[in-house]
């Protein structure tokens, strides 16, 4: 292994008030505690708006999605040795992966796949966790089962989207114009534009209702429920009955998921990738329009 150096370049929010207070800088290198590690971080993704969950520990390492290699362990870090290909979904109450190195609970990381590099790796925990969480978890969705995707085109409607049709379900994806294609491409059985139509007057009855979007778009979702239909959303809090859940990290789940990438089943979206010197320009990226795919931050070019 490469010796650690006792500092590192990394990107740092100072201040709240968004991508003009992020600051390229050096800091110490972290080092792991009991039951984490150091990874390397080969490429970092990031998340609309993430800029304004730290606000109450500042300055703080933006950032919770990761691909790189173990370079250290604490103590009573279990499940991985130095030199692991790691990917995960960080702790969100602790210093991201725009840097370096990241500390990583253990736990937490899982072999990334083998079929695609660290960019594209760096692009599925958060995306894909959100995914899996809300169609299995909250959902129940199981085979032979009708469900509605809200955002199909977007991050995770992308993945969810995808990880319906491997589990057997009938898939409808509501997207704008320029996302019916890529909904079609991933596997949704019907697409719905929804700048052009009112999707409860030509979806039948579903199972589950999976909302990415919010807004009136989930609040119209119930009249399409069939009796017994289950509604879930990560954009905002249904009424009624419905949930909202907010993605929690999960290894075994990432495991599963590299797994479902190497056999194929699974694709992983890019937008764009920027060299983290380049994070403000990342960031501003992440809050436009039309994206397809995540925003990632390329930290080692391999």
């Amino acid at each position: 292994m490469t010796a650690i150096p006792a500092s590192m370049r990394a990107i740092r929010l100072h201040a709240p008030g968004g991508i003009a207070e992020l600051v390229d800088e050096h800091v110490d290198t972290p080092r792991p505690r009991e039951g984490e590690a150091l990874v390397r971080v080969h490429a970092a993704a990031i998340t609309r708006d993430e800029l304004d969950w730290p606000v109450d520990r500042l300055p703080a390492i933006p950032s919770y999605e990761l691909a790189g290699v173990v370079a250290a362990l604490g103590p009573d870090a279990q499940g991985i040795v130095e030199g692991d290909e790691v990917y995960a979904l960080a702790d969100f109450e602790r210093d991201g992966a725009a840097a370096e190195f990241a500390v990583v609970q253990a736990e937490l990381l899982a072999p990334k796949p083998r079929a695609l590099g660290y960019v594209e790796c760096a692009a599925i925990p958060l995306p894909a966790l959100t995914a899996w969480q809300g169609l299995f978890a909250h959902g129940s969705l199981a085979a032979g089962e009708r469900v509605l995707v809200h955002g199909a085109a977007g991050g995770v409607g992308s993945f969810a989207v995808q990880l319906a049709r491997h589990r057997g379900a009938h898939v409808i994806g509501t997207a704008s114009t320029r996302g019916l294609e890529v909904a079609r491409e991933l596997g949704a059985d019907e697409v719905v534009d929804n700048l052009t139509a009112r999707f409860e007057e030509v979806v039948d009855p579903v199972d589950l209702v999976f909302d990415t979007a919010g807004g009136d778009l989930l609040q119209r979702s119930p009249a399409v429920l069939r009796e017994g239909g289950r509604l879930v959303s990560v954009a905002d809090e249904p009424s009624g009955d419905g949930v909202f859940f907010v993605v929690e990290p999960n290894r075994e789940q990432l495991v599963e998921l590299a797994a479902l990438v190497d056999s194929g089943e699974l694709r992983s979206l890019v937008d764009s990738v920027f060299p983290l010197a380049d994070a403000r320009a990342a960031f501003a990226r992440s809050m436009e329009p039309g994206k397809r795919g995540k925003v990632v931050l390329r930290v080692v070019d391999d």
